[in-house]
């Protein structure tokens, strides 16, 4: 079992970390396959997948990361904000992607379903395995012989 952790924030930045670490060997698996399976165009659609599924993930991590240290209604209109944010640019991002045909649509598909899975089990993974305590210890009592031995 492993140490709780000293710093709160920890779990979060494993998660973002085996978030990332995951996506990149996704990235690695989807380029082979998209290229054995489509060619160029499969490349193309594994990296574009892997880079709009996991950022899309991965963005939310950092947001609730960025924003922990914040007042909690100032925090929670960032993660908010930045979901919205995140919508937007996910619709226009797709809506103008849906034009082009230099990279395959299956392919991309697929990698996009699987860093949405992969990245969203790895954060988890990097969250369970991180303790933080729920509670701070509380101080060691006052002797009242020893707390006026001064004066």
């Amino acid at each position: 079992m492993t140490n709780p952790a000293v710093d709160p924030s920890e779990p979060l930045r494993a998660a973002v970390r085996y978030g990332a670490y995951g996506l990149v060997v996704l990235a690695i698996v989807g380029v082979i396959a998209g290229y054995l399976f489509a060619g160029l165009p499969g490349v193309w659609g594994a990296l574009l997948g892997a880079a709009l599924g996991g950022g899309f993930i991965l963005f939310t991590a950092v947001s609730v990361l960025f924003s922990e240290r914040l007042p909690m209604v100032t925090g929670g209109a960032v993660v908010l904000g930045g979901w919205a944010i995140k919508m937007l640019l996910a619709l226009i991002v797709f809506a103008t992607l849906s034009r082009f045909t230099f990279y395959s649509q299956p392919v991309m598909a697929l990698v996009v379903i699987g860093a949405l899975v992969l990245v969203l089990g790895a954060e988890t993974y990097g969250v369970l395995k991180h303790r933080v305590p729920y509670v701070q210890p509380e101080p060691e009592p006052v002797n009242p012989a020893t707390k006026y031995d001064d004066e």
